[in-house]
C-alpha cells in the first residue's frame, strides 16, 4: 500500500488534454499490480483490490475531478465516468494527428532531428 501514495506519472488534467496517456499508464500501472481486473465492469476483485486500485485512481486524478467524483466508491464505476467523460478526445486527437500529418514537409524543418522529433508526436 505504501508505494500506492507515490505518484507514478502525471496526473490526469481536469481538461482531459492528458487522457489518451493517462489511461495508458494506469492500466499498465494496474496491470503490473496485478489489479487491471478491477476496472472491468463484472469483476470478481476483492474488496481489498477495489479499494487499492480506487486509492491509485483518485490519486492520479486532478483535485477537481476527485471532488466531481467524490461520491464514486466503484473502480468501474468511476473509470467508466472517466471515460464517459474524455473519450472524445481520441476522436479529436485522431482529426489533429491526421492534419498534421497532411501538412508535414520535410523542407519546413532545419535538421533532421526536429523532423522526426515532430513525426513521432504525429504518430503517438
Amino acid at each position: 500500500m505504501a508505494n500506492i501514495e507515490n505518484q507514478k506519472f502525471i496526473t490526469l488534467d481536469i481538461s482531459g488534454k492528458n487522457y489518451l496517456s493517462w489511461v495508458l499508464d494506469v492500466k499498465l500501472h494496474l496491470s503490473a499490480k496485478k489489479l487491471s481486473h478491477t476496472i472491468d465492469e463484472d469483476n470478481a476483485a476483492s474488496n481489498e483490490e477495489r479499494v487499492t486500485a480506487l486509492i491509485f485512481q483518485r490519486h492520479h486524478i486532478d483535485d477537481g475531478l476527485k471532488y466531481e467524483y467524490l461520491t464514486v466508491e466503484n473502480p468501474p464505476e468511476l473509470w467508466q465516468n472517466l471515460n464517459d467523460r474524455f473519450e472524445h478526445l481520441k476522436t479529436v486527437a485522431l482529426s489533429k494527428a491526421l492534419n498534421d500529418w497532411s501538412q508535414l514537409r520535410f523542407q519546413d524543418f532545419k535538421t533532421v532531428s526536429e523532423y522526426n522529433s515532430t513525426l513521432f508526436k504525429i504518430v503517438s
